[in-house]
């Protein structure tokens, strides 16, 4: 997608989603020593240090300020040698777009290998409940296809791809080092707990469920307990609260309920996100910045 069209999606976007409490993004900042976010209008580009290696988590929008909200938490962009995509929505892959600015033109993208589907045209991308087709996502970078459950080393960070279809049919989530779950768009943090994401953005919403529940179950058998970061809404370390409703799935076309008095007016207004406030304390959690009713 062109600087243009993010703009365009943005103008639109914001008219549509304002007071809806819907979109709430971390500002530019970090959650602890290893994870940090930038924010990019109502969404949020996660990196993961270990041992002074930096990975990407999602590339966001085709967006202008990406470099410079990187600098205020020390990474630079030509550090970034490895990409993890969750999707390829456009606000997941715009600044490994063809058309984009090639800030990370010699990054590695890791995707899942039917979510590859969507790059070579042998499925489209529906958004709307299927009635609008998103244009077709195009990409120079090199790419490694992963299934469900692969198990890789970027260096000595282990990341686990784990395939949660329904939002998109080839969405992943990336388990690392056992610690941080990295959800992309398949949970929705409200002020109650844990949804299914976005009702009108999902391929099919009812697979989108029964993903979350199987996720659950998969972390709760392996007795970890990993932070869990959304691509829209926050982070939390609470299990329950993460998987409340599980088997709900947040309707985008109304005002929220229970009414969350954290949660911004309009998502893309950015003025809030400054380089004093990402060099500050760190980011808080969900739970924390919600008041339940």
């Amino acid at each position: 997608m062109s600087k243009f069209a993010s703009k365009f999606q943005k103008v639109l976007m914001s008219f549509s989603y304002r007071g809806k409490e819907i979109f709430k993004p971390l500002n530019t900042g970090r959650i602890d020593e290893r994870v940090c976010a930038v924010r990019e209008w109502v969404a949020n580009v996660f990196f993961y240090t270990k041992n002074g290696k930096t990975v990407m988590i999602d590339a966001g929008y085709n967006y202008e300020r990406l470099a410079e909200k990187m600098k205020w938490l020390d990474i630079e962009p030509a550090s970034i040698q490895h990409i993890l995509l969750t999707h390829l929505d456009t606000d997941h892959v715009g600044a490994v777009e063809r058309d984009s600015g090639g800030l990370f033109h010699n990054a590695k993208l890791y995707l899942g290998e039917i979510e590859n589907k969507y790059l070579t045209g042998e499925a489209r991308r529906r958004v709307l409940f299927g009635h609008y087709k998103i244009p077709m996502v195009k990409t120079d970078n090199e790419k490694r296809l992963l299934k469900d459950g692969e198990v890789f080393y970027i260096e000595d960070i282990k990341v686990e791809a784990i395939l949660v279809p329904g939002h998109t049919f080839g969405h992943l989530v990336y388990l690392i080092d056992d610690a941080y779950l990295f959800t992309g768009d398949t949970i929705w943090f409200g002020p109650d707990g844990g949804y299914s994401f976005l009702n009108s953005l999902a391929e099919d919403n009812e697979l989108a469920k029964k993903s979350l529940v199987k996720l659950e179950k998969l972390i709760k058998e392996r007795g970890i307990s990993p932070k869990i970061i959304s691509g829209h809404t926050g982070w939390t370390d609470d299990l329950e609260f993460a998987f409340r409703h599980k088997d709900q799935i947040c309707n985008s076309l109304k005002k929220q309920k229970p009414h969350d008095p954290m949660a911004p007016y309009d998502a893309y207004d950015e003025r809030e996100d400054t380089e004093e406030k990402a060099r500050g304390e760190w980011l808080p959690k969900a739970r924390e910045i919600m008041v339940e009713k």
